[in-house]
């Protein structure tokens, strides 16, 4: 709420009378906006005061006791919240204020359907239709019901088509729904209406680019700075379909242009680099991406673009460099683990390269690549039986492959454990007999004795 300048008189009067204890008499229209005013900017302390001074000076207001009930819903007092609607209700059994504050507690007690009831109740009471629907339309977006949402949303934009948050909801329910075309429907027909809607244009850019229809995309996006030339959203989303479309000069003009309009983004830097590499003015692009992670070192993607971009060059020792500096930022990032393991691997390192691949696997990384590759590497550090642990943990992810049972067959042998290598040599040759070449490949020794030529044979 802005304030008039009545209602700073009253708020000036309000913030003096704490400070000298010196009790002044204010009308409950005043409490109101007085109270109203440190809800919005969120100084609940000094909300609840005036609710406390205004009870005292007018103790039979509705209004204020509805205030109150407010901060009982906010600090969980539910119970309390709801004793004092009751008694309201006794008192004021059609005022739809009374419905939405039932509504907001039944929410917080996760009972949507008698929320939405109580919230249709009061939209039966009131003439301001429009918060109501949208408070409706959160309710069933609670209980992953979009359809529903979706209509209560478009409800909210009949009656103000400006309602951005609505639209914002109503998109987000098109594209659960995987509702493409019938989003792009609804906005096309929603800007012959309102054709000066960035918001909207953006959004049927947005639509447009998931369904790779990158012209139509940009011509949207292009509409939306027309309407607000100062829309960074949009020079974002314009410069990332054109480096769809490998315009890559255009796209740095756009993301360029949002430098200028405010504060420099780590995402635009980025972009930007990402142009410049693909320009091959290899000097502009590290530049920038040098840039991007000084702007944000939590970002991951600047780090692994400065990561990528030495290791395509072939400079491992640089690129391996930038993703230690990573980890030593964000040490549970599993895609600097997994670069750093495979940047130390090219290099020969096979201890960092293991301790690579086994924090990549902590992490929660289970890909049957990464089981692979760090087991390998503790075959050729010699580490017997640490590899047989790992391959046997594998196995409990892909209890039927034939790669991996063979290598453990093969361990088994080189540990003179014969009947669990036959039991493993087995499985693998009944999985994919194909593979068998592992065991000739990573342990010659075991392949060559005359057990394991006999098993092969009888296959």
């Amino acid at each position: 709420m802005e304030f008039s300048p009545n209602n700073n008189i009253s708020l000036t009067k309000f913030e003096s009378m704490l400070k000298t204890n010196h009790v002044l008499f204010f009308d409950s229209e005043e409490f109101e906006n007085i109270i109203h005013h440190y809800l919005t900017q969120g100084k609940i302390s000094l909300a609840k005061k005036a609710i406390k001074l205004g009870l005292e000076q007018h103790p039979d207001s509705t209004s204020l006791k509805l205030f109150r009930v407010e901060i009982y819903v906010f600090e969980d007092k539910l119970d309390e919240a709801d004793s004092l609607l009751n008694e309201l209700y006794e008192l004021e059994p059609h005022n739809e204020e009374i419905y939405i504050q039932k509504a907001n507690i039944f929410s917080k007690k996760d009972n949507h359907k008698k929320a939405i009831q109580a919230l249709k109740k009061a939209l039966e009471l009131t003439d301001d239709v429009q918060d109501i629907y949208s408070l409706i339309g959160m309710e069933y977006l609670f209980m992953d019901k979009f359809e529903e949402a979706k209509y209560y949303f478009m409800k909210c934009m009949e009656e103000d088509y400006e309602d951005y948050s609505a639209l914002y909801n109503m998109i987000y329910c098109f594209e659960f729904l995987d509702q493409f075309d019938e989003a792009i429907e609804y906005l096309n027909s929603f800007l012959n209406k309102n054709p000066y809607s960035e918001v909207a244009w953006h959004q049927l850019g947005k639509q447009y680019f998931a369904l790779k229809e990158h012209e139509k995309a940009l011509a949207a996006f292009e509409f939306a700075i027309i309407s607000d030339d100062t829309f960074i959203g949009a020079y974002l989303e314009k410069g990332k379909v054109l480096e769809k479309l490998k315009r890559y000069e255009d796209a740095l003009e756009a993301y360029s242009i949002t430098l200028e309009l405010d504060d420099i983004t780590s995402f635009a830097l980025l972009r930007i680099g990402h142009c410049y590499e693909k320009l091959n003015q290899n000097e502009l692009a590290i530049q920038y991406y040098t840039k991007t992670v000084k702007e944000d070192p939590l970002l991951d993607k600047g780090w692994i673009a400065i990561t990528k971009f030495y290791n395509k060059k072939r400079n491992y020792k640089k690129s391996l460099y930038y993703i230690n500096k990573a980890i030593n930022i964000d040490s549970e990032n599993v895609v600097y683990w997994k670069l750093y393991a495979q940047l130390n691997f090219r290099l020969n390192f096979l201890e960092e390269a293991e301790r690579g691949y086994k924090k990549v696997i902590e992490l929660g990384n289970h890909e049957l690549e990464t089981w692979m590759v760090r087991g390998d590497i503790l075959l050729k550090l010699g580490e017997t039986e640490a590899a047989v642990y790992h391959f046997l943990q594998a196995s409990e992810f892909y209890p039927e492959n034939a790669e991996i049972e063979y290598r453990l067959a093969g361990l088994y042998f080189t540990l003179n454990e014969t009947e669990k290598g036959k039991y493993h040599l087995k499985n693998g040759l009944c999985f994919n007999i194909e593979y068998a070449f592992i065991l000739e490949e990573l342990f010659p020794k075991v392949y060559k004795k005359r057990l394991i030529k006999n098993l092969l044979k009888s296959k």
